[in-house]
């Protein structure tokens, strides 16, 4: 099996429904964009990521992880 370079299937999980029905469906499934961490980041270690009014910090850490704190 080998991997598309440039999309990623989205989890099919109940809580990922956006229909509010409690239950996903698998022909709503379809590939995500896929981005690299150093194009969000730009050169610096953290971004702020505004989403549905919120305001969340996606991090790098010395260890190459990333964290999302709101």
């Amino acid at each position: 099996m080998s991997a598309t370079p440039n999309a990623f299937t989205v989890l099919n999980h109940p809580s990922l429904d956006q229909a509010g029905g409690g239950r996903a469906a698998a022909e709503t499934a379809r590939p995500a964009p896929l981005l690299e961490s150093a194009d969000l980041l730009k050169g610096g270690k953290a971004v702020g990521i505004l989403h549905n009014g919120s305001l969340y910090r996606l991090q790098a850490t010395k260890l190459g992880k990333l964290i999302l704190t709101k």
